[in-house]
């Protein structure tokens, strides 16, 4: 199937809990499926820059998490949490009849990923981890804590491209005004009013906040240990503040099956899976492990 001629398909669900309605786009193709979860304060665009490279070759499906993109906003935010997210992920596939699945997650879908895989291990062919492990940096997670918050808007898209890159400059130095611009298009949505705004609830802020947020378990190292199984590939930023090289080699050194560790040059948390090196990665581990 020819990816440049093949449009996504908006599909729309409960969630697991069937509490609220939540949304996908489906690339369809003929070769295996590939979920691709995105990051706390993201949506399904987030993956916009690698789509194409992978579209055509295995069948897309590209969620937002609920409380981002075109997903409903749950009216507890209690359950902004990464197995309440799993748990969603899981009704997708179920609903689409996929039964096994490699899964690529960036950040909190990352976490996602390892949980799923822990869960069902069954079901989970391969996981590419992106710039996130069972160990988190603080540094990089008071960032964090720091810019999700009460909801902001701005008046034109220009605006809105300023604050993404106040929020994300240390992690894409090299990005200029039309790569700020094309972000903050898939990060922000169009409110009712004109205004622009992140495209997430507010209400998620609650799930990072504190010592011991809840959107990332305390200790995820028996987590890891639980996956040394599964053929895992790391992508991390350089210059990440989340994902340290000391993590990752002791990601490697704990796991027994394949497992590949690459770092993308000028880089922060996260990389885009864009990159020559993110790629250069991505394609053959995929090929190897969930083959199309």
């Amino acid at each position: 199937m020819n990816a440049s001629t093949t449009a996504p398909l908006p599909y729309r669900y409960r969630s697991a809990d069937d509490a609220i309605d939540l949304f996908a786009h489906i690339h369809p193709a003929d070769g295996p499926p590939l979920l691709l979860m995105h990051g706390l304060t993201r949506n399904g665009d987030d993956f916009d820059p690698l789509v194409p490279r992978l579209a055509g070759r295995y069948r897309l499906i590209v969620p937002d998490q609920r409380g981002r993109g075109r997903s409903g906003h749950d009216p507890d935010p209690s359950r902004y949490r990464p197995d309440v997210y799993a748990a969603d992920m899981f009704r997708l596939l179920d609903n689409l009849g996929i039964d096994r699945v490699a899964l690529i997650g960036t950040s909190m879908g990352g976490l996602m990923a390892m949980l799923m895989a822990f869960q069902a291990p069954e079901r989970v062919a391969a996981i590419v981890l992106n710039d996130i492990g069972p160990e988190l940096d603080p540094v990089g997670l008071r960032r964090i804590q720091g810019y999700v918050g009460p909801a902001k808007s701005f008046a034109d898209w220009d605006e809105a491209a300023d604050a993404c890159a106040a929020i994300n400059a240390t992690a894409f130095p090299d990005f200029g005004p039309a790569d700020w611009l094309a972000f903050a298009r898939r990060t922000c949505r169009m409110e009712r009013d004109g205004r622009i705004a992140f495209a997430y609830d507010p209400a998620i802020a609650d799930s990072i906040g504190g010592d011991t947020p809840g959107t990332v378990p305390p200790d995820l190292w028996p987590l890891w240990d639980a996956l040394s199984a599964t053929p895992t590939l790391v992508v991390r930023g350089a210059l990440s503040d989340l994902l340290s090289p000391a993590t990752v080699a002791e990601m490697a050194r704990r796991h027994d099956g394949p497992f590949v560790a690459q770092d993308v040059p000028r880089r922060g948390h996260a990389p885009l899976l864009d990159e020559p090196e993110a790629l250069a990665a991505i394609t053959p581990f995929l090929s190897r492990w969930w083959p199309a």
